[in-house]
């Protein structure tokens, strides 16, 4: 495992994770169903005071934010949908799944959460408040050049820990190493740039053994470490992100888009239509948090 050192190290005493996994004070935005997907409806501002709430108290929780491409993958696949099921929140990370939740269940998003900006805003009151936060995916020179980039941007950020896993399965030595480090490291708030669906399965599978929130932000380290470029802004507003990445890998990624995007088209579609057919049918989603 690739092991990175950072420029800030905590010096504060270490807190104790409260037992269990659900703590009444800590009160997650509603969920709604988006194809089997419970989609939380909330604004940036909230889902900030949230999270950071969570990990001032110690809770432990998984944030995922997903665009088309995850939610689709969510749907096809029993095992990751049944993990994504038991976060504390899945975001409307992509303008189609606002749209969607807006239009199926008239909430009223008046903007998306979108993972790069979120993971600023996050850092922001981290820096603020005094969270540490730890950094994990990647590779190794994004990661330097991520922790980097934030400091300069967050001077009183409190960097925790910072690695880049190796491209294959931990060993359980490994994984097991993995956790401590995280755990021991004091940090509050766990970022996962793994990309989807791996993000979510690890966020899932270490939801009983890792102490921080965990938030999955997929390509938010690339793109705030200056190694890939974002989308222009009247393109993120359009929901034409997709777009803006297939022109750049037309070969990699025109299948994954064409099939996701036409899937997630249809799904909508089905679900307007049954709306119509069923006005009365309760929307609220009745999610749990991972325990």
């Amino acid at each position: 495992m690739t092991s990175l050192a950072t420029s800030q190290t905590i010096a504060s005493p270490q807190k104790e994770p409260r037992p269990g996994r659900i703590a009444p004070s800590v009160a997650w935005p509603p969920a709604y169903d988006i194809f089997g997907v419970p989609v939380t409806a909330c604004t940036y501002d909230q889902i900030v005071d949230v999270i950071s709430q969570a990990a001032e108290e110690r809770v432990p929780a998984v944030v995922s934010l997903h665009a088309v491409h995850a939610i689709i993958e969510s749907t096809r696949d029993p095992q990751l949908l049944a993990k994504v099921n038991r976060f504390a929140a899945v975001l409307p990370d992509g303008q189609p799944v606002r749209w969607a939740l807006n239009q199926l269940h008239g909430v009223a998003l008046s903007e998306r959460v979108y993972g790069p900006e979120l993971t600023l805003r996050l850092c922001a009151r981290a820096a603020n408040d005094g969270i540490p936060i730890y950094l994990y995916g990647g590779k190794r020179d994004v990661l330097e050049q991520l922790q980097q980039k934030l400091l300069e941007r967050f001077p009183t950020l409190q960097i925790a820990g910072a690695e880049s896993p190796p491209f294959r399965a931990l060993t359980p030595e490994e994984d097991d190493a993995v956790v401590h480090r995280i755990n021991e490291s004091g940090a509050g708030i766990l970022f996962i740039g793994l990309g989807c669906p791996k993000q979510d399965h690890f966020a899932a599978d270490h939801a009983d053994r890792i102490n921080p929130v965990q938030v999955c932000v997929g390509a938010a380290f690339d793109f705030h470490a200056g190694t890939l470029p974002m989308a222009p802004a009247w393109m993120q507003r359009h929901g034409l992100e997709w777009l803006f990445r297939l022109s750049r890998e037309p070969r990699r990624l025109w299948r994954r888009y064409f099939y996701t995007n036409s899937l997630f088209v249809a799904k909508w579609l089905a679900a307007a239509i049954a709306r119509r057919k069923s006005p009365a049918n309760n929307n609220r989603h009745d999610h749990s948090q991972l325990r």
